[in-house]
């Protein structure tokens, strides 16, 4: 649980390598997190504006994929 929380890695991936179930290293990270939230350093500058960048890319590619359904949506009507 440690290798994810201090490390970041992704938990499908620490999962794999300690040949445990991936969900189940998911809760015990959740339970960890929920049980220690208040001890997490707040975000740096760096990480505050990378959070920002992530949270604009994915309104981004959000409103992208609503325009795509509805395009597909309408290119999947029979317009013959």
């Amino acid at each position: 649980m440690k290798l994810v929380i201090e490390t970041s890695r992704p938990i499908a991936q620490v999962a794999k390598e300690l040949g445990i179930h991936e969900a189940t290293l998911g809760n015990w990270v959740n339970a960890y997190r929920r049980e220690h939230a208040g001890e997490e350093p707040p975000l740096s500058v760096s990480e505050r504006a990378r959070l920002r960048e992530l949270e604009r890319e994915a309104r981004e590619l959000r409103l992208e994929n609503e325009f795509l359904k509805k395009a597909a949506a309408y290119f999947a009507k029979d317009h013959r």
